[in-house]
């Protein structure tokens, strides 16, 4: 359990309890990355994470999906799944398992513009 005082971090990886889940939605309790900004990961009760898991074979050539190969923090080579976005409530937290480091988190924020469409969006509105 984590204390109620404890500070979130952006970049930070948690165990957290995904259920219930509907559909294709990743459940069931599985590793997680925090995105969310530190000030809302400080005054918010939610946090905005990515789903994380280890099935790497079919999944990291996907450009929503980060392979992350060598982190203390999984126990073998795991995948952020940024199409896998959610909004949780704190109390989902289970345990802190790591954090990102900072090339890590680069390529998750390249990957969330991917999903998100981000720099596209702009591009293709870039004349109006």
């Amino acid at each position: 359990m984590i204390p109620k005082d404890w500070k979130y971090l952006r970049g930070d990886i948690y165990y957290a309890d995904m259920e219930p889940h509907i559909g294709s939605e990743q459940g069931g309790t599985r590793p997680v990355v925090v995105l969310q900004n530190d000030v809302g990961n400080r005054y918010a009760p939610t946090l905005i994470v990515a789903t994380v898991t280890s099935r790497t074979k079919k999944k990291k050539y996907q450009p929503t999906h980060v392979l992350i190969a060598h982190n203390t923090a999984f126990e073998k080579p795991s995948v952020v799944q940024l199409e896998q976005i959610f909004t949780i409530d704190k109390s989902r937290i289970q345990r802190f398992l790591g954090q990102t480091t900072r090339h890590e988190m680069r390529r998750i924020e390249e990957a969330l513009m991917n999903s998100l469409e981000i720099n596209e969006w702009d591009r293709r509105n870039a004349d109006e």
